[in-house]
């Protein structure tokens, strides 16, 4: 990517909060600039997951930052969930690309409704209108019918969905590598190149 890195980062309330966290620990040693909005259920989650007790995204944000002691090169700018008002809620600002991660179904509902009553919902619909690269991090399983139909109709809309689906062939070794195998993902989907897991290599393969 040529460009200064700008994203819009959404933590929505879906179980799954290890792909949030191992993908804002790695945007923090890049360059660039996010803007990151965190529900109320996320933060709940996260509390559960990681048996913490963060009370905002910027606390969040340092739980990370003291957990893996990640080098920061990267600027984050904090927007409140429910401030539809906010700057990211209009195409006149712009950004490469929108993660929600981890996502849930009732957001991937809503914003497939055009329905925006909050700012991560809201900013995804302008990512949208705008033709701005929108990924999606599904934390669910298994998949009902409306959840299926949602997925498509947004993939038919614009959107990147990637299932937190980590794959096993990278031989991990904990649950923190398989969260850098959907941050990753998310990374090269946006055009950045970084390896976070060893690249899938034949068992034939020779140099």
């Amino acid at each position: 990517m040529s460009e200064p890195l700008k994203l819009v980062v959404g933590i929505a309330g879906a179980s799954g909060s290890i792909y949030a966290a191992r993908f804002l620990k790695a945007l923090l040693g890049l360059d660039g600039e996010s803007w990151l909005v965190v529900s109320p259920a996320a933060l709940r989650v996260f509390n559960e997951e990681y048996q913490t007790s963060v009370n905002s995204p910027e606390e969040l944000l340092d739980f990370i930052r003291q957990k893996w002691k990640q080098k920061e090169r990267h600027s984050f700018h904090f927007r409140k969930f429910e401030d539809i008002g906010a700057d990211i809620a209009s195409g006149s600002n712009t950004w490469n690309a929108m993660v929600v991660v981890p996502c849930s179904m009732k957001t991937i509902a809503s914003i497939n409704s055009g329905i925006t009553d909050n700012l991560i919902e809201r900013a995804a619909d302008v990512s949208l209108k705008e033709k701005r690269r929108l990924i999606l991090v599904p934390r669910e399983t298994p998949y009902n019918r409306i959840h299926l139909r949602n997925m498509l109709e947004l993939h038919d809309a614009g959107a990147t969905l990637l299932p937190a689906s980590p794959g096993f062939y990278q031989n991990p070794n904990s649950l923190d590598d398989l969260g850098d195998f959907i941050a990753t993902r998310i990374f090269r989907l946006i055009g950045i190149e970084i390896d976070l897991y060893p690249r899938w290599k034949s068992a034939d393969f020779e140099e």
